[in-house]
């Protein structure tokens, strides 16, 4: 069954009818579903199907393990449903019977077409037990904390885990979650106040921010959970006396502000340390936390400790593979006549450094140097590799005169005795200006995508002579130099393989995708060119890193 694109879906008696993407997220939406859910369609368009419509008879978000419809979807097979929940823009409940059956997208993609209208099985009057909140069955339990590792542990982005803590939690089990943090500067942020109303998540910005200091000896609940004392039921009586801390006076507007009457408050603990507190707090349903819910958001916090200490630690040995790859690479020299720029993008999901590089530098005899390569390894070893053979190559080119042949080759014979580098690719080129005028390039390629020459009209074209083996197979041939002639105004691309390589495309496209936006930003100043050739050709679906090392040539030589 096929979904044609574009719009919206037709309409039919009594029935409403969206359409999901592969992520369960709404793609299309008829006008009579939109009405049926109480919502407009731009409010329903891009939004996890699940997580925003899908309840049970009190009213909390289903469980996706215990989610009919959900397991009908990912399984690929058409399913329907007599009697099933659903959630109004209003926080009304929508009994309604569904059907689910797959469909295609277009364009080799799939996803369910779902078909509803309302239940004649139930009147919709309210949640079944209205204004009551029944406790979890041991399977919801269950479910929730495997949903809940599931959902964490996946995600390695500090904030998008606390977004999903915060869906998870809210309206399931609270009108309220509050997050608050401690920072590795040993200060604690409310990172997230998070409440439930119109059937939507909303977020009060005004109560979040930097906290007091905890005082050590407080007794009051959030402090104490904040020193990774036992959690604890509070409500605002217990904050109505005396505050003995800052902290107690923001604990007090808070429960004043999002009308709380209950609150269940425990640690969030990492391996190591205490990371912060979790929240969650009742002002709309009438019944208050008991030990059992207690009990629970006690197990919830430990499954989030665990989330949120893998992101920090994955996000701090980010920032130190990124600083240490920033000192790595070198400062551009000052050439007159000459403009360059370079560029460095880490891999999008990388926590170490990688084995791209760029360099440049004035030789003795006034020609430029001009080097772009790859180390094989996303590890400190390739990171150690190419800062040697960086090292190594300055040396040999200052001393092998004039042949980037000759330099290449002195250099493989090296790498074998070098431990942290066994493979490696690399481009040479000397930009050498000649006595008439004007300038060329004399250059050898060892294994490395060619570079790309761009003329100041947009014609371009790849420098595919001087190619030899890569860096580090044993085979030394003996590599030839090749020569061009550097146009008046035109610009020299090189470049990693990062920058036209992904695991969905052949070589071929990222190389064409290359010269297309080369050839559009010709007459771009250099800076601006490589700001917008990056975005623009980097596959969206590459994990690897990217250098990236231009050269623009002066007007009449």
């Amino acid at each position: 069954m096929g979904v044609p694109d574009g719009g919206g879906l037709p309409d039919l008696p009594d029935v409403g009818t969206y359409v999901v993407d592969e992520r369960g997220h709404i793609v299309r939406v008829s006008r009579r579903a939109a009405e049926l859910l109480g919502r407009a369609p731009e409010e329903l368009v891009g939004q996890d199907a699940h997580d925003l419509l899908h309840r049970d008879s009190q009213g909390r978000t289903l469980p996706r393990a215990r989610c009919p419809m959900l397991r009908a979807f990912l399984g690929g097979r058409t399913a329907r449903g007599d009697l099933e929940w659903f959630e109004r823009g209003d926080g009304s409940p929508l009994a309604t019977s569904w059907l689910v059956t797959p469909c295609g997208l277009g364009d080799g993609r799939t996803g369910a077409l779902v078909l509803l209208h309302r239940s004649p099985s139930a009147a919709a009057d309210g949640w079944e037990a209205a204004g009551t909140a029944a406790p979890l069955s041991e399977l919801d339990r269950l479910a929730l904390l495997a949903e809940t590792t599931t959902r964490l542990t996946s995600t390695l982005d500090t904030e998008e885990a606390l977004r999903r803590l915060e869906r998870l939690v809210v309206p399931r089990l609270a009108d309220w979650a509050v997050v608050d943090l401690i920072t590795e500067e040993d200060e604690v942020w409310r990172t997230a106040v998070v409440g439930h109303e119109g059937g939507a998540l909303v977020r009060r910005e005004d109560l979040e921010g930097p906290l007091p200091p905890v005082v050590p000896d407080s007794p009051m609940p959030l402090s104490r959970a904040l020193r990774g004392a036992a959690s604890a039921l509070t409500g605002p009586d217990a904050y109505e006396v005396a505050p003995d801390s800052g902290v107690a006076v923001v604990q007090r507007e808070l429960f004043r502000a999002t009308g709380m009457h209950s609150a269940a408050i425990a640690p969030i603990r990492g391996l190591r340390e205490v990371l912060g507190a979790l929240t969650l707090g009742r002002s709309a349903q009438p019944v208050a936390f008991g030990a059992a819910e207690l009990s629970l958001l006690d197990d919830i916090a430990r499954r989030a400790g665990l989330a949120l200490d893998n992101a920090r630690l994955y996000q701090r040995q980010r920032r130190v593979a990124e600083t240490m790859q920033r000192h790595l690479l070198p400062q551009l020299p000052g050439v007159p006549g000459l403009e360059m720029t370079a560029r460095y993008v880490p891999a999008p999901q990388a926590s170490q450094v990688g084995g791209d590089w760029y360099d440049a530098f004035v030789l003795p005899d006034g020609a430029t140097a001009l080097v772009i390569g790859d180390v094989v390894g996303h590890d400190l070893d390739a990171a150690a590799g190419m800062a040697q053979i960086r090292n190594m190559l300055r040396a040999y080119a200052w001393s092998e005169g004039e042949s980037p042949g000759a330099v290449v080759d002195r250099l493989d014979r090296a790498v074998p005795h070098i431990a942290e580098a066994s493979v490696a690719t690399l481009v040479l080129g000397r930009a050498e200006p000649l006595d008439g005028g004007g300038w060329r390039l004399r250059w050898v390629n060892a294994g490395h995508p060619p570079p790309l020459l761009v003329t100041h009209d947009g014609k371009t074209r790849f420098l595919d002579g001087g190619h030899s083996p890569l860096l580090g197979t044993g085979l030394v041939p003996g590599r030839s130099d090749a020569v061009a002639a550097l146009p008046p105004l035109s610009t020299l691309v090189l470049y990693t393989d990062g920058l036209v390589e992904s695991p969905g495309h052949s070589i071929d496209e990222g190389l064409l995708r290359l010269r297309q936006h080369a050839a559009a930003l010709a007459r771009r100043p250099l800076g601006a060119f490589c700001d917008l050739l990056l975005p623009r050709v980097r596959p969206s679906d590459n994990d690897d890193d990217v250098a990236v090392l231009a050269l623009r040539i002066p007007d009449g030589g």
